[in-house]
């Protein structure tokens, strides 16, 4: 007695037929493609087994209907890209979403490597030094009115050049004197400390900071010996080539403040005029 041979769902004999495996079972054509087929995402009709499945993220095209859904043209062996579930060609692609180079206004393919800074996009190739023509890659640059330059070329060609040092002034800077400076070269002409940001004074040219002014050029307060700067509006009282600050300038004896009163003088000391009648 003969074996059977059938179609594991609707048991149909398969003897003579075209069957498909799955699984180890026997399966008649129809009942295959019923139970198993996949639907073409194109045409929305089965992809019978008789028909090659493309497949691409869980979709599936019957052959002749994986084509660009803008132009048309066949994606069968050819490379392709997914926008918003839409199957596109590269060059349809590329007319529609890809980055235009800013150099040389011509589409950026997908997949290449391309220069990305402020919203503009280069080619690698085209992303070069506006005065050298080298390629910047990953290297430090510098925009200027639209261009961009590498670091040496911008220094040769723009930085400003700083008084002390004569080295170029990439970053910051201060200016004194309609002069431009590092912030690390602008410093106290007798002690060296940094003077941008700090209250400075000047002479002959040179700057100081107070400390330094003061020490070396204020005249010293007859009263408490210290310096008296005159700067930033300080009062004082001179009087036969002494001086005095205001808050110093009080009787010797009493120590009543002098300042806007008649006084006396007695050797070094000034004296109020009741302090010094009896002189």
């Amino acid at each position: 007695m003969t074996e059977r041979f059938d179609c594991h769902h609707c048991a149909e004999s398969l003897f003579g037929k075209k069957y498909v495996l799955r699984e180890d079972s026997p399966y008649c054509v129809a009942c295959f493609d019923a139970l198993f087929a996949s639907t073409c995402e194109e045409c929305g009709k089965l992809i019978s087994c008789d028909c090659k499945d493309l497949s691409y993220k869980d979709r599936h095209w019957h052959e002749a209907c994986f084509h660009c859904s803008q132009c048309k043209h066949s994606l069968v062996d050819k490379p392709f890209a997914a926008r918003e579930e839409r199957l596109l060609c590269t060059d349809c692609y590329s007319t529609e979403y890809s980055s235009r180079c800013q150099e040389c206004k011509r589409t950026i393919m997908p997949g290449t490597r391309k220069m990305e800074y402020k919203g503009s996009s280069w080619h690698e190739t085209c992303f070069v030094c506006h005065r050298c023509q080298q390629p910047i890659g990953t290297k430090s640059f510098i925009p200027k009115d639209s261009q961009n330059f590498c670091v040496p070329c911008y220094e040769k060609q723009h930085a400003l050049q700083c008084v002390q040092c004569k080295k170029p002034i990439t970053t910051g800077g201060v200016t004194y004197r309609e002069q431009p400076w590092h912030r690390e070269c602008f410093v106290c002409t007798a002690c060296k400390k940094p003077l941008s940001g700090q209250r400075f004074t000047a002479r002959d040219e040179f700057a100081y900071c107070l400390s330094c002014f003061c020490d070396l050029y204020a005249k010293k307060c007859a009263g408490c010996t210290n310096p008296i700067s005159g700067l930033g509006g300080t009062k004082y009282i001179s009087f036969e080539e002494r001086q005095w600050h205001n808050d110093c300038f009080n009787c010797k004896k009493c120590s009543l403040s002098l300042v806007g009163r008649g006084f006396l003088t007695e050797r070094d000391d000034i004296l109020c005029p009741d302090c010094g009648k009896d002189i």
